[in-house]
């Protein structure tokens, strides 16, 4: 009987002895030949394949695959150089298997390379367009963790997939898109968690903090960033994102000792250590000197110290001004200038606060993300207090700030932040 009579015979065999229909064994012609070669251990093979097997042949598993003897003249004679051969065949089988089942190297370097590459581009870019950028290199990234089997990829690829979707969560947010960009942070959280790669979940962490603040929900924001800053691994950058984010939520509580306290560390930390997402990535994930100062002036306005949101917010036109004019961030100009702005308002000093607002009407309307807006609603409703009522330049700024807002790209919004600066 040649193999592929056998192969026949045996799935002829098999709907006899098993049944029709039934989860029957199968006996390829690779495997027919390992079986004719010899060296197979009976033990191995499944109670369904002996039954078949005993049944085509009349004999006894284990006296089919015994040794052959002089006694035995109808046992095959065992082919060493056979077996050599396919085992051979069978490792080279493997072997393609297993490339197939990867993915090349150099593709995922490239696929890394274009996240970090908006990750450093985002400030420069409008939110939609980088939810666009980040959208494409997401479904990237997917189907090619569908191709792969290798540990060490599929480990990077989970990597790559939780930053890819953190900048997501950060365009959505960015956009006013508050439940979506909660649900994205979450999922990038669980990529993070998944790799173990905890600068990752720390930077999540970061954003529903962001966004628990700018939903009204002060204490929850808190309690987002510290837990953020008990994660392993994270640099003085991480931390310094961090506490900023903290000293602001406390400032929004009206918790002015906490607020200064965070805010004095954030602007102390120097522990010489990095990480490899807020440091070497940097970009979106870093936390830049001026967006440091920026955080400050907010945090300042919210515990009513003038003084120090007008230095703060200064020092931060100061340093991006030393930035090239397209590497500039829209947010923290625009952000900082109108921290300036308000400081002003609060010196009763409307036409020092005109001034300052001057580089926010020549931001682009896509550019014009949730910080920017928020901050813009404040003056707004700062400039309605009855001392303002009835004055020329007063109206004139509050008809300008509506106007900015209302031709946004991105979503106009209101809420509790608003309020804040009147306690």
């Amino acid at each position: 009987m040649d193999v592929p009579q056998m192969v026949e015979q045996f799935a002829k065999t098999a709907d006899e002895v098993i049944g029709k229909g039934g989860n029957n064994p199968t006996c390829s012609e690779r495997t027919a030949k390992r079986w004719r070669a010899g060296g197979v251990n009976p033990a191995s093979l499944s109670p369904d394949t002996r039954r078949v097997l005993e049944s085509m042949f009349g004999r006894r598993v284990p006296d089919l695959f015994a040794p052959p003897t002089q006694l035995d003249p109808q046992a095959p004679a065992f082919d060493l150089e056979h077996e050599i051969d396919m085992t051979a065949r069978d490792a080279q089988d493997d072997a393609s298997a297993a490339a197939a089942a990867s993915i090349s190297d150099t593709s995922l370097d490239q696929l890394a390379d274009d996240v970090t590459t908006l990750a450093r581009e985002y400030a420069s870019i409008a939110p939609i367009q980088a939810f666009q950028r980040g959208k494409t290199l997401q479904q990237q990234l997917q189907d090619q963790r569908d191709r792969t089997q290798v540990p060490a990829q599929q480990q990077r690829l989970l990597e790559l997939l939780g930053q890819v979707t953190a900048l997501l969560a950060a365009s959505a947010f960015n956009l006013g898109a508050f439940d979506s960009a909660r649900r994205l942070a979450r999922s990038a959280d669980l990529y993070g968690e998944t790799a173990r790669f905890e600068p990752l979940r720390a930077y999540c962490d970061g954003i529903l903090a962001y966004i628990a603040y700018f939903t009204g929900m002060p204490a929850e924001a808190v309690a987002k960033a510290r837990r953020a800053q008990a994660y392993g691994g994270l640099g003085d950058v991480a931390r310094q994102r961090l506490l900023a984010i903290e000293a602001r939520a406390h400032g929004y509580l009206g918790d002015v000792e906490s607020a200064l306290r965070a805010l004095r560390l954030s602007e102390d930390v120097d522990s010489d250590t990095r990480d490899s997402l807020h440091d070497d990535i940097g970009g979106e994930f870093g936390f830049s000197t001026e967006r440091l100062a920026m955080s400050s002036s907010s945090t300042a306005l919210l515990i009513h110290d003038a003084e120090h949101a007008e230095q703060a917010a200064r020092k931060a036109l100061a340093l991006i001004e030393q930035r090239p004019e397209e590497a500039r961030s829209a947010h923290v100009l625009g952000s900082a200038s109108a921290d300036l702005a308000m400081a002003r308002l609060l010196d009763n000093d409307v036409e020092a606060a005109r001034e300052a607002l001057t580089p926010v009407w020549a931001i682009p309307a896509d550019q014009r993300v949730t910080g920017v807006l928020v901050r813009a609603g404040q003056i707004q409703h700062y400039l309605t207090r009855p001392a303002f009522r009835g004055a020329m330049l007063p109206r004139e700024l509050r008809d300008r700030v509506e106007d900015f807002t209302r031709t946004a790209t991105t979503h106009q919004l209101t809420g509790p932040a608003l309020l804040q600066l009147e306690a």
